[in-house]
């Protein structure tokens, strides 16, 4: 796929980018090689390759599920400039 410089001008203003008039035409062909590589590499037959998380086969570890920090709520709840059925109430943000 072959960008023009007027493509990459809009690709600039969408990203907020400043590109100077004298780099837009590297920038034009360097996107170009990039999206070239992009297509070549869908164009890979991927059907007989199984999808995987990770590349290694690894278990994962796992801790035991406990409690190992306190109850701190009604602490907290207590330092809070105002509070209802133990939730902080706060100033409506949102007109």
């Amino acid at each position: 796929m072959s960008l023009n410089i007027e493509t990459v001008r809009g690709i600039a203003h969408l990203a907020r980018l400043t590109v100077e008039e004298a780099e837009l035409e590297t920038h034009a062909q360097t996107l170009s090689r990039c999206l070239d590589l992009l297509a070549q590499i869908n164009a890979a037959d991927t059907t007989a390759i199984a999808e995987m998380a990770h590349p290694l086969d690894l278990a994962q570890r796992l801790r035991p599920d406990e409690v190992t920090e306190p109850d701190m709520r009604e602490t907290c709840l207590a330092q809070a400039p105002a509070a209802e059925s133990g939730l902080f109430l706060v100033p409506k943000v949102i007109e």
